[in-house]
């Protein structure tokens, strides 16, 4: 039943002005995956550069919450304009995502990796030696940082493997 109605709502969407114009007007769906692109890259990179310094693999002399303070911030802007690009893209080609299973692991993957990204943010805003107070919190902030890298990882392969997965 929910696989008609993402149907009907994917074809109705195709047929809106705006998928028109997005599907015809050559310059758009280039243009707008290269912004969605170089967003995904800014985002991925101040994660990693984040979880990379709490596995004490990069920048060990530099105190976690500058890390945070330097990179986290710029997260949450720029995933507004992947949220913007994305629907974008997905209005261009509706069927392409809407009716592909690897984009509802793409979104999933990417909800625990906003949860998992505000709650490291959150915890060393809060208490700016939490991940350093004791072994066992270092052990999890290194845990966590782990699953924030493949997570993030994982993101980036379902967004491509959503071009080559068969729609339905």
């Amino acid at each position: 039943m929910i696989d008609a109605v993402i149907g009907e709502f994917s074809g109705w969407l195709a047929t809106t002005s705006l998928s028109h114009t997005i599907q015809t007007t050559g310059w758009i769906i280039p243009t707008v995956q290269t912004i969605h692109i170089l967003s995904v890259a800014i985002v991925f990179s101040s994660a990693v550069l984040v979880d990379l310094r709490l596995w004490r693999l990069l920048n060990r002399d530099v105190p976690l919450p500058e890390i945070t303070r330097r990179f986290l911030p710029v997260i949450w802007p720029v995933l507004a304009v992947l949220l913007i690009t994305g629907a974008l893209l997905i209005i261009g080609e509706p069927r392409r995502s809407l009716q592909n299973s690897t984009f509802y692991i793409k979104m999933g993957l990417l909800a625990f990796a906003i949860l998992l990204t505000a709650w490291l943010q959150w915890s060393v805003s809060s208490s700016p030696n939490f991940w350093d107070k004791d072994r066992g919190r270092r052990l999890v902030g290194q845990l966590a940082a782990s699953v924030s890298i493949l997570v993030w990882c994982g993101i980036l392969f379902a967004g491509r493997w959503i071009a080559y997965t068969q729609a339905g």
